[in-house]
């Protein structure tokens, strides 16, 4: 038999504990899908190591998002961007306008 032992599969199992999904919560037995009702409120749930428990309710997708991806929201770094092509007056570049 191919089994792995029993300690790997702890260790899996316990890599996961804390992590976070967002369910919508609807009724009936329509789409389940978040891109199809993004305005739909969401359980976000925590696994515990044996079940999703809950942890939060978001109203929609957007604010369900935010809480499972903090860092996404963090405004990226803009370094200054270098012109490429300079000042100058070469063969290919367009003349200045004048003034």
């Amino acid at each position: 038999m191919d089994d792995e032992p029993l300690s790997e599969w702890a260790e899996r199992r316990d890599a996961r504990i804390g992590q976070l999904r967002a369910a919508p919560i609807s009724t009936g037995d329509g789409p389940k899908g978040s891109h199809l009702n993004p305005g739909v409120p969401r359980a976000i749930e925590r696994w515990n190591g044996h079940t999703w428990e809950p942890f939060a309710v978001a109203a929609n997708l957007a604010e369900a998002q935010r809480i499972l991806f903090p860092g996404a929201q963090d405004p990226p770094v803009s370094a200054p961007v270098p012109n490429p092509l300079g000042p100058g007056t070469g063969r290919h570049r367009k003349p200045p306008t004048p003034r």
